[in-house]
């Protein structure tokens, strides 16, 4: 697979380093000639060049490329970014960073997003699914179909413990992906069992949320 980076700052290079090591060709493009560190990620193919601009683009070639993550520390420029690379280029995988909260809103599918990443969003979600039982925790949102990422560790008075995954009547537009359950992480089957203190992760649109998190919270009777 290959994968364009726009900002070859620390995210740029760090997300570069672990794209290489599974074996994907990357080209980090920055218009910063102090960004160009061909050392730090020797494997990588550099472009000193705006990504901005189309002639720049261009030289990048980004139609080969399957992927495009726009990943400099300005939200004005990861958006144009995206926007070239789906519009233009027909990029089938856009992926942009959100660095202000305020601006989450604007990534979609308007501005040629397919999924945007807000660093504060997602260290916040983190704390929270590292404190938090019962409780929906959002991880990631999707700018297709306007569907997240969800995790809810399921509590021990859980009404749903000892429940059969095919026995369970899911929210409609949810879909459970992952069972995690100690160190094992599990693709559910229908003949897997709920239990309690798993983590569970859903692909579920933000309507059906609520939903969600009130069948897995429910009480036993008695609890």
């Amino acid at each position: 697979m290959r994968v364009a980076i726009a900002g070859a700052g620390a995210v740029g290079r760090s997300i570069a380093g672990e794209l290489l090591e599974n074996g994907h060709e990357v080209l980090l493009i920055d218009k910063a000639p102090t960004a160009i560190s061909v050392e730090r990620v020797p494997q990588a193919e550099w472009l000193l060049a705006d990504a901005c601009e189309i002639t720049s683009l261009d030289e990048a070639a980004l139609q080969r490329c399957n992927v495009v993550i726009a990943a400099t520390g300005d939200d004005k420029v990861n958006l144009v970014v995206s926007l070239l690379a789906k519009t233009e280029y027909g990029v089938p995988r856009v992926v942009a960073r959100v660095n202000n909260p305020k601006n989450e809103w604007l990534f979609n599918e308007a501005w040629g997003v397919d999924v945007a990443v807000s660093t504060p969003r997602l260290m916040s979600a983190l704390v929270e699914e590292a404190v938090s039982v019962g409780d929906l925790v959002r991880l990631l949102r999707f700018s297709h179909g306007d569907a997240n990422l969800v995790e809810l560790t399921l509590p021990e008075e859980s009404a749903l413990a000892g429940t059969q995954v095919g026995d369970v009547e899911w929210p409609q537009d949810t879909s459970l992906v992952t069972i995690i359950r100690g160190t094992r992480v599990l693709t559910p089957s229908k003949e897997d069992s709920l239990e309690a203190g798993d983590e569970l992760l859903f692909v579920a649109a933000q309507a059906r949320e609520e939903q969600l998190e009130e069948l897995l919270s429910v009480r036993r009777d008695g609890a």
